[in-house]
């Protein structure tokens, strides 16, 4: 079962992208998400899965780092 579910996510600065993957580091077995800029160069990004689901301040108060907003263009 995969730890957040695949598809397009917005950033809270509004930019989206795609989950494409996970994975582990090699040396601390820490869950990676594995992502896609949908827009620019479409770049492919790594991010400690902890760190895309916690909350962070904006403005005083907390909101998502990510949020899913549906499934990848890919899936439908």
């Amino acid at each position: 079962m995969n730890p957040i579910q695949k598809g397009i996510y917005a950033h809270y600065k509004s930019n989206h992208y795609e989950v494409l993957e996970f994975a582990k580091h090699s040396e601390t077995l820490e869950s990676m998400v594995i992502y896609k800029a949908l827009y620019g160069e479409g770049e492919t990004w790594v991010r400690p899965l902890s760190m895309w689901e916690n909350l962070i301040e904006v403005d005083g108060k907390a909101v998502k780092r990510f949020t899913f907003v549906g499934e990848s263009y890919s899936q439908n």
